[in-house]
């Protein structure tokens, strides 16, 4: 019997039809992976079959069960009693996904509490277990820390232990690797594939083909709300039969393609010199420290950013690349060291003292669907941005700049009337990087700006970040897990760990001979990731 059988799914809003038809099973012990673009519908496939549909749509198939149960028609109340004990759900949005005010621990251990017998101490036990196997402090169960005292990629970890913990039928993982380094993903898969060994059945909902194709067993394609394409993994991606299948494998395999720079004596050089190479710093960072709860996060960082220049930051999960990322965007003070932008003084300082040179400056954060208002459009937002705050509505030439901003990273301008929480998670982060261009700003910060986006989209807004850089001068920050986006597009890389730099160099040269024990172990985990369990 299968643990997931989805026959017929659709899903409407009004009458417009979003997800059409859809069918795929997911048996026992068996990984399906359910891929496609950015807005594809796999997220709202996903939700359905949950039972977490947002308000206004209309959800209706032939047949949805859930471990052989008709969960068709279930109540909220109903649906409760069926989430965490029969499937266990790893959302997109790690981040917000946490209740900020409960502690961690508490969190993982609902499900236990909820749809099991098991006592406090026996609870305790089997959440120090979960923890553990995806490489979290197992005393996280008992010691009352808040979410907000976690990285992204810890949080993430946190949400796929309260999915397994109490062994489930079926793990629903959206995005279950986004967050994380490949060191830390290769362990959470691990954990992952241990649940389906003990016979529990595993969709993952992914841009990323190259774990699909390193970890799935079958491949559920979607386009448009239409399933195109499935089949065994090996199958579909060695002679894909439709042309999104193709588009998306070709992207995937072109991924780590450089596009040729100005200056450049190969595409792939990225450590060559470039005409601001040995400029002045836009942005410099000097023995940046930060400390929470008497944990050093960031310790004696320095750092230079030069006009047209990428540097590139990596690390594992938790090693404080975020918080250097918010120090020098000036969002948070550091307890030791000192910011500069263009040679003045920028962190620390009050805001109002910096206020006036704030649009040279700009960010994408690790989770922008918090940064926008709920209340506005997608229209409202970049028009709010191309007019430094003057304009609500876009008209006359201000709403061709918003037709032009939306198409740059790929977004239909038909999207300008909707609420950005009503879209995918990869149109949200490609709505936060067109807005932090709107202002054309000198330095561009961005925190995990791809990650959210399938290969064709990422590709395509590599390519707008390099040829803005290469045509404005701009300088960029770019911090990442993902090594392959950051080999293609750095000029130079810094290597944290535990908080430390421990290797700074040209891109080139840190990828192609590591000198330092972390980077190398950083490289041979995104080899391991790719090759899938051993």
């Amino acid at each position: 019997m299968s643990v997931l059988q989805v026959e017929g799914l659709t899903v409407r809003a009004g009458g417009t039809t979003l997800v059409h038809d859809v069918s795929f099973t997911v048996e026992p012990g068996e990984c399906v992976a359910l891929v496609g673009a950015s807005g594809s519908g796999k997220t709202l496939t996903a939700r359905a079959v949950l039972g977490l549909s947002a308000a206004g749509l209309t959800v209706d198939a032939a047949a949805l069960r859930l471990d052989g149960r008709d969960v068709r028609g279930l109540s909220e109340r109903r649906w409760r009693s069926v989430r965490g004990a029969l499937v266990g759900y790893v959302g997109q949005e790690a981040l917000g996904a946490l209740d900020p005010l409960r502690p961690v621990g508490r969190e993982v251990a609902d499900a236990l509490r909820l749809h099991t017998r098991t006592t406090a101490a026996e609870r305790i036990d089997a959440v120090r277990g979960a923890l553990s196997a995806v490489g979290l402090d197992p005393d996280l169960a008992t010691d009352g820390r808040l979410a907000d005292t976690l990285s992204g990629g810890m949080r993430q970890r946190a949400l796929i232990a309260a999915a397994t913990v109490a062994s489930p039928a079926l793990v629903v993982a959206d995005e279950p690797t986004t967050a994380l380094d490949a060191a830390v993903a290769v362990t959470v898969m691990a954990q992952l594939r241990a649940a389906q060994e003990r016979g529990a059945g595993l969709l993952v909902i992914t841009h990323d083909l190259g774990l699909v194709a390193g970890w799935a067993d079958r491949v559920v394609v979607v386009d448009g709300g239409t399933v195109v394409e499935q089949g065994p993994v090996e199958r579909v991606f060695a002679a894909p039969q439709h042309p999104t299948t193709e588009a998306l494998v070709q992207a995937a395999r072109a991924g780590t393609v450089r596009t040729a720079r100005p200056g450049d004596p190969t595409a792939f050089d990225t450590g060559a010199r470039a005409a601001g190479a040995d400029a002045p710093a836009l942005l410099a960072a000097d023995g940046l420290s930060r400390t929470f709860a008497e944990v050093p996060a960031v310790d004696d960082v320095s750092l230079a950013v030069r006009p047209g220049r990428v540097l590139g930051v990596i690390g594992a999960s938790g090693s404080g690349k975020t918080t250097v990322a918010r120090m020098l965007l000036g969002l948070e003070d550091p307890d030791a060291g000192t910011v500069t932008l263009d040679g003045a003084a920028w962190a620390p300082l009050p805001e109002r003292d910096r206020r006036a040179r704030r649009p040279r400056l700009a960010a994408v954060v690790q989770d922008p669907g918090a940064t926008f208002d709920e209340r506005w459009t997608v229209e409202r937002v970049l028009a709010d941005a191309l007019s430094d705050g003057r304009e609500r509505r876009a008209r006359g030439p201000l709403a061709d700049r918003v037709d032009d901003a939306l198409r740059q990273v790929g977004l239909d301008p038909a999207l300008r009337p909707r609420s950005p929480r009503t879209l995918s998670g990869g149109q949200r982060q490609r709505l936060a990087i067109a807005r932090a261009l709107a202002t054309e700003p000198e330095v561009v910060v961005l925190d995990e700006p791809v990650t959210a986006l399938d290969a064709t989209v990422q590709d395509a807004v590599l390519t707008l970040l390099e040829r803005l850089r290469d045509a404005t001068g701009v300088a960029m920050v770019f911090v990442s897990h993902d090594l392959r986006a950051v080999r293609r597009t750095a000029d130079e890389v810094l290597v944290v760990h535990r908080g430390r730099v421990v290797e700074h160099g040209p891109a080139a040269r840190v990828f192609d001979a590591p000198e330092h024990p972390e980077t190398v172990r950083l490289l041979r985990a995104a080899e391991r990731l790719a090759a899938g369990p051993a």
